[in-house]
């Protein structure tokens, strides 16, 4: 008895050691694509922060920065979290080469269909807000404040953009959210429907709340992208149990 089970702690102890050499492998991989793509992003920086800065410039309005650092620091941050957006499939495929070995063939079905379509609406997302609400938001906060002579630094004219798009970006992920929780049986397009009542409230407060201005319109145009993807989700949400309830009946017509 002793003596078996000395190899079985040995196996234990070399599984646990490899796991730990692939985790190391995967994390060196990742941070070797972050710094490169950073690299080449910052040889690529003044383009970069043209694109970024352009609803200001737009308006003839030119980022300034108030410490000798902030603008090479500012530099080195876009160059930072451009390098790691254009690195992320490198990053994602690594952590999906150490993730698959442990999961069952059905959970690696729904990540083989999930995680592509993550990336798609997330980025999706950030490329409607930044050509659509995000020029609209800097627009009418400066003519709001237009008795004011405005002089924005850069650095928090950057997490003023970070903080606007990346909660857009996860906004557009609500479909995907209902058809996984639809999926397991959370959420029922019934339910969705019977709520859209409350949604649709829940929709216009949040949108008063991060428009830009007081007006009703501004308000109906930050609302309207996630009325949209609310009845998107109800959609997703009908063609999922849809499947659902003909699986079973399959199910049920063979077991008879």
């Amino acid at each position: 008895m002793g003596s078996s089970s000395v190899p079985d702690k040995e196996q234990q102890a070399m599984s646990i050691l490899q796991h730990l050499e692939q985790l190391r492998k995967t994390i060196i991989i990742s941070l070797i694509a972050i710094v490169v793509t950073s690299i080449i992003s910052f040889a690529f920086i003044e383009q970069i922060i043209a694109v970024i800065t352009k609803p200001l410039t737009a308006q003839g309005i030119k980022p300034v920065y108030t410490a000798i650092t902030e603008g090479i620091f500012t530099y080195f941050k876009v160059a930072f979290l451009t390098g790691t957006l254009f690195a992320t499939p490198v990053i994602i495929w690594q952590v999906w080469r150490f993730v698959v070995p442990a999961l069952y063939p059905n959970e690696k079905k729904y990540i083989y269909k999930l995680v592509p379509i993550s990336i798609i609406l997330f980025i999706g997302g950030v490329v409607f807000a930044y050509y659509t609400l995000f020029p609209m938001a800097v627009y009418v906060l400066i003519k709001l404040a237009s008795e004011f002579e405005p002089m924005l630094t850069i650095s928090k004219y950057l997490s003023f953009t970070l903080a606007f798009l990346i909660p857009c970006g996860l906004i557009f992920e609500f479909p995907l959210v209902v058809y996984f929780l639809t999926s397991i049986g959370v959420l029922t397009p019934q339910l969705l429907m019977r709520n859209r009542k409350y949604a649709i409230v829940i929709i216009f407060i949040l949108g008063a709340v991060l428009t830009p201005g007081p007006d009703p319109l501004s308000q109906s145009i930050m609302a309207a992208p996630m009325l949209i993807l609310y009845e998107v989700g109800i959609l997703v949400a009908k063609v999922v149990a849809k499947k659902k309830g003909n699986k079973y009946k399959e199910l049920a017509s063979e077991e008879g």
